[in-house]
């Protein structure tokens, strides 16, 4: 999540200078000042779904190791 974190800030700070798309022919966007917007919501999005991610591992992990401890004791 800190590297996702980092990379939005480095993107931000960084995406002007280092404009990759723009050496490609791709459509333009007629009103690209939502743009910024639409890039919070979807960084806001993306962290929401890497935190329920990792909850969701975590559970996963605990479930498979009681079941191991389990056997082990047995």
């Amino acid at each position: 999540m800190v590297i996702t974190i980092l990379l939005a800030i480095v993107g931000a700070i960084l995406g002007s200078q280092f404009n990759v798309l723009s050496q490609l022919s791709l459509p333009t966007v007629p009103n690209a000042g939502s743009l910024g917007i639409g890039a919070l919501v979807t960084l806001v999005l993306v962290l929401v779904v890497t935190v329920l991610a990792a909850m969701g591992g975590g559970k996963a992990g605990r479930r498979y190791h009681r079941k191991v401890d389990r056997a082990i004791d047995a």
